[in-house]
C-alpha cells in the first residue's frame, strides 16, 4: 500500500486539469475521447485526497475537505470538457 501524500494528489489533480485543457483546445472547446485520460487521473488524485483524511477533526482536516472540493471542482471542469457538444461553426 503507498503512503498517503497530499502534495501527489494535488499536484495530480493539476497535472489533469492542465491535460484537459491541452486536449479539449481551449478556449474553443472540441470534446475528445481523449478526454477520459485526464479525468481518471484526477478520480486517482481525488481518491488519493480522500485517503488523507482523519479521524478527529484538525485544521488538516479543514484543509484537505477544501482539497476536496477543489477536486471536485476540476473534475466537473474535465467532464464538462468531455461531453460539451461541439458548436456547428
Amino acid at each position: 500500500m503507498r503512503a498517503r501524500s497530499l502534495v501527489r494528489a494535488n499536484v495530480l489533480v493539476a497535472v489533469s486539469m492542465v491535460g484537459a485543457l491541452l486536449l479539449s483546445g481551449f478556449p474553443r472547446i472540441q470534446p475528445t475521447g481523449w478526454q477520459v485520460l485526464p479525468a481518471l487521473v484526477c478520480v486517482a488524485g481525488t481518491i488519493d485526497t480522500a485517503r488523507c483524511m482523519r479521524k478527529t477533526w484538525s485544521f488538516y482536516h479543514g484543509g484537505v475537505l477544501l482539497c476536496l472540493y477543489m477536486d471536485l471542482m476540476v473534475l466537473v471542469a474535465i467532464l464538462f470538457f468531455l461531453f460539451y457538444p461541439a458548436s456547428p461553426n
